[in-house]
């Protein structure tokens, strides 16, 4: 229980449950929905409950149900609403907030609870765009803003690999496409955040196709070692925060010198990083993704 954060500032409040800081103090003051606690400076700290009490009112009111409505319920009434909507609204926001509970009180079992109650419905893949996918693009500015510790982000992270790389599992028994194509997957130098890239993985191997997976930080001149090994090679790569973006085009040509000089080999590219990144001029042998469902409706 002492992994358990107990304190939030307004500002905390505010990154966490997307409402703003100025309707937060509206609602106290018109509402009283809240009672934060004040330091000896006036400053003022909200506890876990008022934190989980405020992430049911911003579902109750994003599916909506009025802030008036709201206030006039009980506390033990709220969550119950929260629950009635859940039921037959999207499950998917009401999955999200679960999930951040999950993380910033390092509760692996609400985690898993919330992740076996989704998958009775969903797909795998469902779950990973539907749900993984927003919030981990959440939890990217919630680190930004020391919201949350580098130690939340990597406890959200191992969880969701771990359920990557079990799905992966599953699939080692099915027969890999009658074709010479192997996938070879491998994050640049210095990137680490690998997710993505694993999810990628899946995808493949969900199609039948063969893949390896080399992971993160792999030097660009120790792949050519894979020239000799396969026929036809696509190389995956997934940029989240390294090259950094002065250093793409240079990367990319090193790339296309190194390992593109034949015609059967193949280079797709993906991740936030690319963002803005002009393709106009690359070779035909290059493809930039913005997204991996755009990726996996092309294969």
């Amino acid at each position: 229980m002492n992994n358990i954060r107990v304190n939030f500032s307004i500002k905390d409040l505010e990154n966490l449950t997307g409402i703003k800081a100025h309707t937060i103090r509206i609602w106290e003051k018109r509402y009283n929905l809240l009672s934060p606690n004040r330091s000896e400076t006036n400053i003022r700290n909200y506890s876990l409950t008022s934190f989980q009490k405020l992430l049911n009112i911003s579902y109750l009111n994003n599916n909506g149900l009025k802030i008036s409505k709201i206030a006039n319920l009980t506390e033990a009434e709220i969550p119950i609403k929260v629950r009635e909507i859940a039921s037959r609204a999207k499950v998917e926001d009401h999955a999200i907030n679960a999930l951040k509970m999950a993380m910033i009180n390092f509760d692996q079992v609400l985690f898993y609870n919330t992740y076996n109650n989704l998958i009775e419905s969903k797909t795998f893949s469902e779950v990973f765009y539907d749900v993984f996918m927003p919030l981990l693009n959440e939890i990217g500015l919630l680190w930004q803003t020391n919201t949350i510790t580098p130690a939340h982000e990597h406890f959200l992270s191992v969880h969701i690999k771990q359920k990557i790389l079990i799905n992966i599992e599953r699939l080692q028994s099915l027969e890999p496409k009658p074709s010479t194509k192997t996938f070879i997957l491998f994050l640049p130098d210095a990137e680490i955040h690998d997710i993505g890239l694993l999810f990628v993985n899946y995808q493949l191997r969900s199609k039948g196709y063969h893949t390896i997976f080399l992971g993160e930080s792999v030097p660009v001149d120790s792949l050519t070692d894979l020239l000799d090994f396969f026929d036809e090679i696509t190389f995956v790569s997934y940029f989240t925060v390294y090259p950094e973006a002065e250093n793409i085009p240079d990367y990319i040509n090193k790339f296309n010198d190194l390992l593109l000089q034949k015609s059967n080999t193949k280079f797709i590219l993906l991740g936030p990083k690319l963002a803005g990144f002009d393709a106009t001029n690359l070779q035909e042998s290059i493809s930039i993704y913005t997204s991996i469902e755009n990726l996996v409706k092309d294969l």
